[in-house]
């Protein structure tokens, strides 16, 4: 179960009312400082650019990867701890814009992750120390501590249980 918070709207689908949900300065600001970061090749500019202008929690170490695309409207809802490695294109959302509803949850990425390239990480999920995510995997749910993820619909491949004698 993602932890994520329901606002239900009335009218046009909360798509079109994306503003009086979040200023238009404020994305504006994100969309250019994200899309700076995305092709920027030095790692601590990246994370010095999110930390400072997104307010996105990245610990020392981690590394976005080339087009790395964080949540434009809600960044602040990503904590991603150190010495992490998310892949190429990968897609961390911490908002969900539905027909009646939107959603917002936030997204927490433990220590030593490693998350592989074309992966969308969901709105409220938390993906434990040192879990690996395999390339293209969209992440629904919390990973367990350890645990190796992969495919769509994501499905737990091992867990860092010890083997059973």
């Amino acid at each position: 179960m993602r932890r994520t918070t329901k606002y239900p709207v009335h009218g046009a689908n909360s798509l079109w009312q994306l503003y009086r949900t979040v200023s238009f300065w404020k994305v504006l600001k994100n969309v250019i400082v994200i899309q700076i970061g995305r092709y920027t090749p030095f790692l601590p500019l990246k994370n010095w650019l999110y930390r400072t202008f997104l307010g996105m929690k990245i610990g020392e170490q981690t590394a976005l990867a080339f087009m790395v695309m964080p949540d434009i409207l809600f960044p602040e809802k990503i904590r991603i701890g150190r010495n992490c490695v998310i892949g190429y294109n990968t897609t961390i959302l911490a908002h969900e814009y539905l027909v009646d509803e939107y959603r917002l949850g936030d997204v927490v990425i433990g220590d030593e992750v490693m998350i592989g390239a074309n992966s969308t990480i969901l709105p409220g999920v938390v993906i434990g120390d040192r879990a690996v995510v395999a390339a293209g995997t969209i992440v629904h749910q919390d990973v367990p501590p350890g645990a190796m993820v992969a495919g769509c619909p994501m499905r737990i491949v091992r867990t860092n249980e010890p083997p059973s004698e």
